[in-house]
């Protein structure tokens, strides 16, 4: 099963988790022509929802974090996964990483259409150097 694996960057937002709250930074980011590799939300305690923004650079997004007020996270690494849409695809990647005895924090997989798909996934910071090897992640 072919794919590529890449390495990149992304930090988050913490917003409150309510209709809109997305959308709002979405917006803003659009407008500034900053372009997302990937976008996460998901809820988390206390009532807040955690926005990961997956970007080439985040140097425009932390920009306009400052200039908002958002809090945002430090940079952090993930890798972004594309690849033919077949029966088991992300089996191969993932079977890598278990090969190599690497636990994954979180995956989020979708077809993206044309007999494509992509994924964003993350593992822990102290193993990220061997799953980038284990990936062939450049």
């Amino acid at each position: 099963m072919s794919y590529t694996a890449r390495k990149v960057n992304y930090c988050y937002a913490t917003v409150g988790n309510r209709a809109g709250a997305a959308v709002n930074i979405l917006d803003q980011l659009k407008t500034e022509g900053i372009n997302l590799l990937a976008f996460s939300g998901f809820p988390v305690k206390g009532g807040k929802a955690q926005i990961d923004l997956v970007a080439d650079k985040l140097v425009g997004i932390q920009r306009l974090a400052r200039k908002n007020g958002w809090k945002l996270s430090k940079s952090k690494k993930a890798f972004l996964i594309k690849g033919s849409d077949t029966v088991g695809a992300v089996a191969g990647p993932i079977a890598r990483l278990a090969k190599a005895k690497i636990n994954i924090t979180a995956a989020d997989a979708v077809a993206a259409g044309k007999g494509r798909y992509g994924m964003i996934l993350w593992v822990k910071p102290k193993v990220y150097n061997r799953a980038a090897k284990a990936l062939k992640a450049r």
